[in-house]
This record gives structure tokens, C-alpha cells and sequence, in this order.
């Protein structure tokens, strides 16, 4: 899913008007909003705490400090290992890593629904459709539910 599909998703599940413009940077696509009072915000991760924000849904960036650290590393963790990756060993080792951090989880953060559930859901979703890859991987169960939670 792109970047711009994802951000304008985030927007109605945060119940926000569809009145952003997006546009992508490089090679990598990388998003970038303009905003309408300031400088154009850019990176998937920064656009969609920005949301969150405007939407004043400030608890999805976690809400003591250990919380909001964990929802920045899996925000990291989607930008840095989930996007990107699309061969048959990534896929089997980035689901089963996930599977094993999530056996004792309701969510990435423990019991809180937080962005970083959102986005990497997102992430994920492409390998959720091909579900060849994902056979007998609990977080395939976790993660529609999650899907349920945002819509």
C-alpha cells in the first residue's frame, strides 16, 4: 500500500476531513505533506503523528514515557524493517519475529492500541493478502482484529 493511501486511511479512521495533499520525494517515495500554516512535514512516521495530534488522539503516541518510546521504536521498526522487504526469507523472518515479540501481547505495546499498531498493520497488510507466506502465523489473527479496531 503507498504511503499516501495509508496516510489518507489514518485520516478517516482518526475521523479527520480528507483536506491534505500529499505527495512523494525520491526514489523511495518518501511522503510529504504541506501543511497549511508551517513548513511541509515529511517521513510516513512524522505525517501520522501529526494526524494523531491534529485529531487530538494524542493517546495513540502512548501514554506514560515507556509507552510512547515503544510505540517510536515500532514506528521505527515499520520504516526501517517492514517497508522494503519483499522476498520470500524476509517476509518468513520479519512475520515470525513478530509472532514470537506478540505471544504475550495484545498489542505492540502491551495492552494499549497505539499508531504503531495502525502503521504496522498497514506495513503488513500486502503480506496478509498473500497469505501463502503468513500460514500458521498467530499475529495473521492479531492483526485483522486490529483492522476491525480502526474501521
Amino acid at each position: 500500500m503507498a504511503a499516501a493511501a495509508e496516510l489518507s486511511l489514518l485520516e478517516k479512521s482518526l475521523g479527520l476531513s480528507k483536506g491534505n495533499k500529499y505527495s512523494a520525494q525520491g526514489e523511495r517515495q518518501i511522503p510529504v505533506l504541506q501543511t497549511n500554516n508551517g513548513p511541509s512535514l515529511t517521513g510516513l512516521t512524522t505525517i501520522a503523528a501529526h494526524l494523531v495530534k491534529q485529531a487530538n488522539k494524542e493517546y495513540l503516541l502512548g501514554s506514560t514515557a515507556e509507552e510512547k518510546a515503544i510505540v517510536q521504536q515500532w514506528l521505527e521498526y515499520r520504516v526501517t524493517q517492514v517497508d522494503g522487504h519483499s522476498s520470500k526469507n524476509d517476509i518468513h523472518t520479519l512475520l515470525k519475529d513478530l509472532n514470537s515479540y506478540l505471544e504475550d501481547k495484545v498489542y505492540l505495546t502491551g495492552y494499549n492500541f497505539t499508531l504503531a499498531d495502525i502503521l504496522l498493520y498497514y506495513g503488513l497488510h500486502r503480506f496478509i493478502i498473500l497469505e501463502k507466506f503468513i500460514q500458521g502465523f498467530w499475529i495473521t489473527d492479531q492483526l485483522f482484529k486490529v483492522k476491525l479496531v480502526i474501521l
